[in-house]
């Protein structure tokens, strides 16, 4: 099984990492998440179940996603999508492969459901390795209007 971990840590009552059988014994699974997001695949938990294991601290109003590269990040007002995202983090009998997005990978199957410009397909982190809580905008390297080629 994979060792890779997920942090969530910032303003959360306990900080922790999770494993992959760690995410897989969460409440709020979702074996297929193709039925959510029609062409993807893989085995998902929803965003809640993470910040129910950590609880969130009474100032948390942003999270700030991290891929493992160390370079890109996405920052996301909290309310916005704590009961639409999920983290993919396996699929068939093991991890989510690296050429899926793996070993953990944050998905929000339908951004319009949202309803904010904050809020885009760059904001699916893949290669998440972890999820910061803040009181504020954290860094955000995703591409702006004008900076993606057309």
């Amino acid at each position: 099984m994979s060792t890779a971990t997920l942090s969530v840590a910032g303003e959360v009552v306990t900080p922790r990492q999770f494993r992959y059988d760690d995410l897989a014994a969460l409440p709020h699974q979702i074996p297929d998440i193709s039925a959510l997001a029609p062409g993807r695949q893989g085995c998902a938990v929803r965003l809640r179940a993470l910040f129910d294991e950590t609880g969130l601290g009474a100032r948390a109003n942003h999270i700030t996603l991290y891929a493992d590269d160390g370079e890109y990040s996405a920052s996301l007002p909290l309310d916005a999508v704590i009961d639409h995202a999920v983290v993919i983090y396996g699929l068939g009998d093991g991890p989510l492969p690296a050429e899926q997005g793996g070993p953990m990978r944050f998905l929000i199957p339908d951004v319009t459901a949202c309803g904010i410009g904050e809020v885009d397909a760059c904001a699916n982190v893949k290669c998440l390795s972890r999820i910061e809580a803040s009181d504020d905008r954290g860094p955000d390297t995703r591409p702006v209007a004008g900076d993606v080629p057309g």
